[in-house]
């Protein structure tokens, strides 16, 4: 009798890197959050018993959402300190009955195909007495855990970022685990908690220390794999859900113009009004109760409920949350949480002028967004004035205010307010 794994969602750990954006496990891409659309795949491939693993901020909208989510109900317990992988899996192991079970670990915010749950976990029921773990297969490096594999399949090691001359394989760590026996890493991560070692890699060390006296085995995967790390990461995903989009769906409540073009893969929700003059240029998603006004334009972009895609406005290649309201304006390669104010003439440049790659600052660090185009991260109800533009890569915070006609060139935290002072000269017609 071939035996499903409980299943162990980690959706809690510290959002900081996301900044200005929000808990990434409740983005959402449609009509659902990340965590719900992820949930929904995992039933559809078998799993019943599902744990999430929350943090005290995420806690009471993961417990609603899974409350609504259909099937057996989905557990949640809380890690109350964002102390390492390993102690979020151990924040589960109350709620683990039998020691015994066989145990698949996962993360909300690792977006991959179906085909590697289910190559995973038809590896595991082949043989149940090895544990398994997901490998993929990259050609370029990636600052990642790298596996020590052997001839036959077993690993017996992972390194850490061993930078591009020193990778062990080819084969990058992705957190789709299937841990034989839920108690021995259980008690495998208790022992190493119980040493005084300062660094929080207790979840590496104890599968280092299991992998001597058990089996571990790869599944080498080589399909997609995209990660929420960084805010610039939300087009990354929601590339995969644009690609989901399939012909043209458009709602009976819907109102198309005459002289409105839908073109290529789109989606337009319930009372959508795309009005005359406008175009959905696929792949796009459009939200229920959206408007796109005259004469604008989506395209292959991603706009939720409720937004105000005003006159002459173009959106391209961006993600725009609920109840956004734009005007006249530009918005490119951007991501924008709900209920920012985007106001008349404003744009967000993406481009820079020497072609290189856009860099951006997180917790002090700047980052190679890996992107050559990207404009601006804006955080939840912001408010930018008529003429404002942003520099690419550039992150707005919750609740901040630019003042009308502002180049805004380095990250605004949240609730602050950058305006430019101008002097007013007045000469009068005789002088």
């Amino acid at each position: 009798m071939s035996v499903t794994p409980i299943l162990l969602i980690l959706a809690g750990g510290a959002s900081s890197r996301m900044w200005p954006l929000r808990e990434k496990s409740l983005l959402r891409f449609g009509a659902q959050p990340l965590l719900a659309d992820q949930i929904r795949r995992y039933r559809e491939l078998g799993f019943g018993e599902i744990i999430v693993v929350g943090n005290p901020e995420n806690q009471a909208d993961i417990a609603a959402l899974a409350g609504q989510m259909p099937g057996p109900a989905v557990q949640v317990v809380v890690q109350p300190e964002p102390k390492g992988m390993g102690d979020a899996v151990l924040c589960a192991a109350p709620l683990v009955a039998n020691p015994d079970a066989p145990l698949y670990i996962t993360q909300v915010h690792d977006v991959v195909d179906d085909s590697l749950h289910r190559g995973i976990l038809e590896a595991f029921r082949a043989d149940p007495t090895a544990s398994y773990l997901a490998g993929c297969e990259m050609e370029d490096y990636f600052p990642g855990g790298y596996m020590v594999v052997d001839a036959d399949g077993r690993i017996s090691g992972i390194v850490e970022k061993p930078g591009p001359a020193n990778r062990p394989s080819n084969l990058v760590s992705i957190v789709a685990h299937v841990h034989s026996r839920a108690g021995r890493l259980f008690d495998a991560l208790r022992a190493e908690y119980a040493r005084d070692v300062p660094t929080d890699d207790h979840y590496e060390r104890a599968m280092d220390a299991l992998m001597k006296t058990q089996i571990y085995r790869v599944f080498r995967y080589q399909g997609s794999w995209r990660a929420l790390k960084f805010p610039w990461h939300v087009l990354d995903i929601m590339e995969v859900f644009l690609a989901q989009i399939k012909g043209q769906t458009v709602a009976e409540s819907a109102y198309i113009a005459k002289t409105a073009a839908l073109v290529g893969d789109v989606f337009i929700g319930e009372g959508v009004k795309v009005f005359p003059g406008a175009a959905v240029v696929g792949p796009a998603y459009v939200g229920a109760g959206t408007i796109v006004g005259n004469n604008a334009l989506v395209r292959h972009s991603m706009v939720l409920e409720h937004c105000e895609v005003g006159f002459t406005t173009e959106i391209a290649r961006s993600y725009v949350a609920e109840r956004c309201a734009m005007h006249a304006c530009r918005v490119l390669d951007s991501v924008f949480a709900p209920g920012v104010n985007f106001s008349a003439g404003c744009t967000t440049a993406n481009l820079r002028i020497d072609r290189g790659p856009v860099f951006s600052r997180v917790k002090g660090q700047k980052l190679n967004s890996g992107r050559d185009k990207l404009g601006a991260i804006i955080g939840r109800g912001a408010f930018l004035g008529v003429d404002v533009m942003t520099m690419p890569g550039v992150k707005i915070g919750e609740g901040a205010q630019i003042g009308p006609g502002t180049h805004v060139h380095h990250d605004v935290r949240d609730r602050q307010r950058v305006y430019v002072k101008q002097e007013l000269v007045v000469v009068e017609g005789d002088a």
